[in-house]
């Protein structure tokens, strides 16, 4: 072959090429993956409540990437087994940092988040340029938003000072109650509840006598009728409980067994195992706080929860982790990047519209801010109760009567948080 001839056929091939190269550039740019780390308990007293989690954020996650609503990116769940505890939780930070991860949930334990927020921190001030964010899901002490605040954290659930301000508000109007018997677990969380519940009321219903104030080991209990005695014993009107998973689980079946009277408030109730262990003697007095329910009027998640029980066998009762996602999906899109610190910045400050109403990441402590409903147990429709209430939790039969929708501002709390920033991208 001629020199010229070799010349003319490498002009031809070379375009081709190239072409053919940004084409598959651009199809791998489009397929980006990025890999989100699920630090939780998937094994010990509280797996149950770390696996339906974990299955949560694969259906949200599923429902992104058949959207393409994160535009370049798909998302990955990897699963890390902390076993409920802060250590374990380090070490499944490690794994998923070793591992190329750059963006963390978790949510089960204030103990175990705070571990967390603490490691990411100092990961991120030794590591310019491989930068992780920490999205919180549950871990509700209200240090993570105050004088612990992160750049690097975002919480998508209320605090606990948010959830007693809310609570109190709504218990105190009902003039019945007259006496309050505190029962929450011996870590962070369930102090800063007790705290929050005897500061409250006192603020509100100062007639209101505290005649009961317990705080149980956390994930150890294995008997709580002790605790269902004084709680009977102790004639209150009213239980207020934090307690969370197999421990919530473990007291209601007590609680029915004892024959406890008192109406309960729960932060929990609707979760996995309350409704079964409280069965009907809950009808009526067994309380639920959360940002979402079954059968609020209107929306479209009640479908999404019914595709959820279908595909896994169980209730969706997590709204907030779908939000999360959704969230996380807006920033990359919004920003173009999976980039820790761009995601962040799309982040603060977001406005998002939900199936509840509209929410915000509150750029100043990274905060959710966002409505709450108050919901009472009660027989479903099909069995002669409510004829508001057609879903069935964990097919008792039972189910939650939406009572109040609870606007943003009732539960929005001042902070403390001085937040440190790292330069914005392009700045």
């Amino acid at each position: 072959m001629t020199t010229n001839l070799k010349h003319r056929v490498y002009q031809k091939i070379v375009p081709v090429t190239l072409a053919l190269v940004m084409g598959m550039a651009g199809s791998v740019a489009y397929a980006q993956t990025v890999k989100v780390g699920f630090i939780d308990p998937l094994s010990g007293p509280f797996a149950n409540i770390g696996k339906n989690g974990l299955n949560q954020f694969q259906y949200a996650v599923d429902r992104v990437n058949k959207g393409k609503l994160a535009g370049s990116f798909s998302l990955e769940m990897m699963e890390l087994d902390n076993k409920g505890s802060p250590q374990g939780s380090l070490d499944a930070l490690k794994r998923a940092i070793d591992s190329g991860v750059r963006i963390v949930v978790q949510g089960n334990g204030s103990g175990a988040g705070i571990a967390i927020l603490d490691a990411v921190n100092k990961h991120n001030e030794r590591n310019p340029g491989k930068e992780v964010i920490y999205l919180n899901y549950s871990a509700q002490d209200p240090v993570m938003t105050n004088e612990r605040c992160s750049f690097w954290h975002f919480r998508f659930e209320a605090n606990s000072d948010m959830k007693m301000e809310i609570l109190t508000s709504y218990l105190a109007k009902d003039p019945k109650v007259k006496s309050v018997y505190l029962i929450n677990q011996d870590y962070a969380f369930g102090q800063q509840v007790t705290r929050a519940a005897k500061e409250y009321l006192g603020r509100k219903r100062p007639d209101i006598k505290i005649v009961g104030d317990d705080l149980h080991a956390f994930g150890q209990v294995k008997d709580f009728s002790p605790y269902a005695a004084k709680i009977k014993g102790s004639g209150a009107d009213a239980v207020i409980t934090s307690s969370w998973g197999n421990d919530l689980s473990l007291m209601m079946r007590a609680a029915r067994e004892a024959g406890v009277e008192s109406a309960i408030y729960t932060l929990g109730g609707g979760y996995w195992g309350s409704p079964t262990a409280i069965g009907e003697s809950g009808i009526g007095r067994m309380k639920w706080l959360a940002e979402w329910m079954h059968d609020l009027p209107g929306g479209k998640t009640a479908a999404y929860a019914q595709g959820f029980k279908q595909k896994y066998g169980a209730d969706y009762a997590l709204f907030r982790v779908d939000t999360l996602i959704s969230m996380l999906a807006e920033a990359m899109k919004r920003s173009k990047s999976s980039d820790p610190i761009a995601v962040a910045y799309a982040l603060e400050g977001m406005k998002f519209t939900t199936d509840t109403g509209e929410v915000e990441m509150r750029a100043s402590d990274h905060q959710i801010q966002n409505p709450m409903f108050v919901g009472t147990m009660t027989k479903v429709a099909a069995k002669g109760g409510d004829k508001t209430v057609s879903y069935d939790l964990e097919n008792t039969g039972l189910g939650f009567r939406n009572d109040a929708r609870i606007d943003t501002f009732v539960g929005t709390q001042p902070t403390s948080c001085k937040m440190q920033r790292p330069a914005r991208p392009g700045a």
